[in-house]
């Protein structure tokens, strides 16, 4: 049987996004989950400021290194996103009360998704990818925020940065969308399989 993971053992994803799971075995890949435990938060305070796309590499190689301690001899990937607006930062909203606030305070304007991915091969420096996509967000009235927030629910709502999921309801919010599929859900999906290709990880 031809595969297209060569390794012996799958690829372990230092994350628990099953969206990124679902990108990576759709893209033929053999993944196999380990969950960080990092403090993301405690991460970003003690980086004091930085860019964007610094901070989301800074917390994917952390999650790498904390799961690649533990699964010595194996291929470890972790990944991270970071939304920012006109230079804020914005992060998951703990509540609907707080994902409105944060909805309203998008509307019309433009923000960046980093995604960022921390690859970690034994015997070598990690490999560091970055990729951004702009997404620009209607005109969103009190009404149609709230409308949104009711049909989505709080899970979908609550589990993402930005309060919204692409691939889902969440469509609705925009009138403009730069950038890959994959860099908006999480991960530098193109970048990632010609760094695993160089590394003699894939068949073609």
């Amino acid at each position: 049987m031809t595969r297209l993971w060569l390794p012996e053992r799958p690829l372990v994803l230092a994350s628990g996004s099953p969206t990124r799971r679902h990108l990576l075995e759709a893209a033929g890949l053999d993944v196999e989950v380990v969950v960080p435990n990092v403090d993301e938060r405690g991460i970003e305070a003690d980086s004091g400021p930085l860019a964007p796309v610094e901070l989301a590499r800074r917390l994917a190689l952390a999650k790498a290194r904390a799961v690649a301690g533990k699964a010595q001899d194996r291929i470890v990937l972790a990944a991270d996103q970071v939304l920012a607006c006109e230079g804020e930062v914005f992060h998951k909203s703990a509540s609907l009360d707080a994902a409105k606030h944060q909805l309203s305070r998008l509307s019309n304007r433009t923000h960046s998704l980093h995604s960022a991915a921390a690859l970690i091969v034994p015997g070598r420096e990690p490999d560091l990818l970055h990729d951004e996509a702009r997404l620009t967000m209607r005109d969103l009235s009190a009404s149609a925020i709230d409308t949104y927030l009711a049909i989505a629910g709080h899970d979908r709502v609550t589990g993402t940065v930005g309060g919204y999921q692409l691939e889902g309801l969440g469509i609705h919010l925009f009138a403009d969308i730069e950038g890959a599929h994959a860099t908006i859900l999480g991960l530098p999906l193109t970048g990632l399989l010609d760094r695993l290709r160089s590394h003699g990880c894939l068949a073609f």
